[in-house]
């Protein structure tokens, strides 16, 4: 593995340029979110048709495809990587652990930005956040559907 000449800020206003609906999940999101926990990647979802998209901008930052497009629509995620690390779901909706599907367009279409270093990225909204959080359901999730739930309070 070779280091790749990744920058966060970059790495976002690539993805933002390349005219890919991407959303950024997981708990890159909520870090961005000023909530206090640890993520060492990243995790996006994408429109199914902007995988090419995504690719190239990831590309730029020496970050590969560990599936072909098409493979990755049939397996509906696929992974972005060298040193760094991009998970990325490509589904067009999936089950939560509560028994709810979530699908991509109702995200997309809820989404909100959050500016980093003059980037606006795009995340999903709060409740919205709290959905992805419940796909696996994990210890680790049901803190951060915690933090989620503080923020949306301290919000109003």
């Amino acid at each position: 593995m070779e280091p790749s000449a990744f920058d966060e800020a970059g790495f976002f206003a690539a993805v933002r340029d390349s005219g890919a609906r991407a959303l950024l999940i997981g708990r890159r999101a909520l870090v961005l979110l000023g909530l206090p926990v640890l993520t060492a990647d990243y995790d996006f979802w994408l429109g199914i048709d902007d995988i090419v998209a995504f690719n190239d901008a990831a590309s730029r930052f020496d970050l590969h495809p560990s599936r072909t497009p098409a493979e990755a629509r049939r397996h509906g995620r696929y992974v972005l990587e060298n040193d760094e690390h991009v998970d990325v779901l490509v589904a067009r909706s999936l089950p939560t652990a509560t028994g709810a599907t979530i699908d991509f367009d109702g995200l997309w279409t809820r989404r909100r930005t959050v500016r980093v270093a003059d980037v606006d990225v795009t995340i999903p909204s709060l409740d919205d956040l709290v959905l992805t959080k419940q796909i696996a359901s994990r210890p680790k999730d049901l803190e951060d559907i915690r933090l989620l739930r503080i923020l949306k309070e301290q919000q109003g």
